[in-house]
């Protein structure tokens, strides 16, 4: 859960001693002010905003809410309060609607295309996030209609590839499947063989690492055949782009993961205007 402050934090990296520039220049006079989207796509962070100007006394009303389709020129939030409060945080705030809603408008994107070919395809982010703000990218993916996947290392077992140099793949299943009943377990593989050895050990989700449409098509019908694929959710991820991804879709995947949803982000423009009383 994002709390006030982890939110705090980034005020505090903008303005460590204050907004010099606000605080010496202007008198701190009341002042109503919007938040106005210059882009289409889908709105998040407004939740996030709201509690950091809410946090300084700034009263805000929503004219959105996260998730939302939004058009240019639409207000998102309005503000009334001190004008000094208001540009404190005014560039956090955009800064986190900005990040979170491109990170949702892609997400939303994606999903259409998967779900075009496969309704029962999820599409999913992964842990290639900004450090710092990877709470509010997975929360931007979730606003979107994307599966988070794993928040961090402690929320569940994904063996892959570096820690199969050093254990083996059987041995390395056995051992997380014995931490714990409560945590899945999931596996990268990149051949068949591995994701038959990986079903037959019991593991929740294969991630398909890498593979072509064609193998990953190949290794499900493996799985079919071998009456193991009904038991296990099946990933597949590696190099996967907007071009491609519909036929990884249509391929017969449960979940298709990229981590370009948080790596590759196209910032959703807005702006804020302020008036004086």
């Amino acid at each position: 859960m994002v709390t006030i402050g982890y939110l705090l934090r980034f005020i505090e990296e903008d303005a460590p001693k204050g907004d010099i520039t606000s605080d010496v220049i202007i008198p701190d006079v009341p002042c109503h002010a919007v938040i106005r989207a210059e882009d289409t796509g889908i709105v998040a962070g407004l939740f996030e905003a709201e509690a950091l100007f809410s946090y300084f006394s700034v009263r805000v009303a929503p004219q959105k809410k996260d998730g939302d389709s939004i058009s240019p020129d639409e207000v998102l939030l309005s503000l009334e309060g001190s004008a000094k409060k208001i540009l404190l945080v005014e560039r956090t705030a955009l800064n986190i609607i900005g990040r979170m809603s491109g990170i949702a408008t892609r997400t939303r994107a994606l999903g259409d295309i998967v779900r075009s070919k496969n309704p029962s395809c999820r599409i999913a982010a992964t842990r290639k996030t900004c450090p710092g703000f990877g709470a509010l990218d997975k929360k931007a993916v979730l606003v979107g209609g994307g599966d988070p996947h794993r928040a961090n290392l402690s929320d569940g077992f994904l063996i892959k590839d570096n820690h199969l140099v050093i254990v083996p793949l059987k041995d390395a299943i056995m051992r997380a499947k014995g931490y714990s009943a409560f945590k899945k377990v999931e596996v990268e593989v990149e051949t068949k063989e591995d994701a038959v050895t990986a079903a037959e050990s019991g593991v929740d989700i294969i991630m398909l690492d890498n593979m072509s449409p064609r193998q990953v098509t190949e290794t499900l019908d493996i799985l079919k055949n071998a009456g193991l694929r009904d038991c296990i959710t099946i990933e597949a991820s590696g190099g996967i782009d907007e071009k491609t991804l519909g036929d990884y879709a249509a391929c017969g995947a449960d979940v298709i993961s990229m981590g370009s949803l948080t790596h590759t982000v196209r910032n959703f423009s807005v702006t804020l205007e302020i008036s004086t009383k």
